[in-house]
């Protein structure tokens, strides 16, 4: 325990106070000796990495539990499963080779906080195929991957925006049936205005 502490920058009485609080899951007994792995120290620094961020310790319990019983980690935070894009499974060892050794504590809890990751069992489940490859893709370009979830984070704000936009103006003169039956006009309106907001863009730097 006071190894594991000391790995984890924390004191031995914080690391006792989240244990009493099942924020971490218990160690492997053999006998009377205790045995921590590297699945604890890194709780531990995404524990540290999430109240940095502002999260209370209630909330990241709620997490914790989600993580422990497979529950999804997008519907604790209020987000409902998507109806078109595809999730992901995902080893560990796979998400840390799809993003190149970038999946640290901070990362981790910043893509925990997007709702892009949630758990089945003990797999990790990416919420959009498109966006995991998206975001590989960028980092493999030399991105930063802290970089690219605050741009994933900015988008969305624009992404609801232009989703009630595009709601407002079908539930104006149709249903919600045809919300849902109209959403891919939505989609080639974002796609061609951005395209053409990039040509705007690269003519400016030309």
């Amino acid at each position: 325990m006071e190894e594991l502490a000391r790995e984890a920058g924390i004191t031995v009485r914080t690391l006792r106070f989240y244990r009493e609080r099942k924020l971490i899951p218990p160690p492997r007994r053999e006998g009377r000796i205790a045995w921590y792995d590297d699945h604890h120290l890194a709780r531990l620094r995404t524990i540290s990495a999430l109240l940095e961020r502002g999260h209370t310790l209630n909330g990241i319990a709620e997490l914790a539990e989600a993580f422990d019983n497979g529950r999804n980690v997008g519907e604790l935070l209020g987000m409902d499963s998507p109806t078109e894009e595809v999730p992901v499974h995902l080893t560990p060892e796979e998400l840390a080779d799809r993003f190149a050794g970038q999946v640290t504590p901070e990362n981790f809890a910043a893509a925990l906080e997007l709702g892009y990751l949630g758990t089945d069992g003990e797999e990790i489940v990416h919420i959009s195929r498109r966006l995991l490859d998206v975001s590989s893709a960028l980092v493999h370009e030399g991105i930063p991957l802290a970089d690219v979830l605050e741009t994933g984070r900015r988008v969305r704000e624009h992404a609801d925006t232009l989703a009630e936009l595009f709601a407002e103006l079908v539930l104006r003169h149709a249903s919600e049936e045809d919300l849902q039956r109209l959403r891919p006009l939505a989609r080639s309106v974002v796609d061609a205005e951005l395209s053409l907001a990039l040509d705007r863009r690269l003519r400016k730097r030309s």
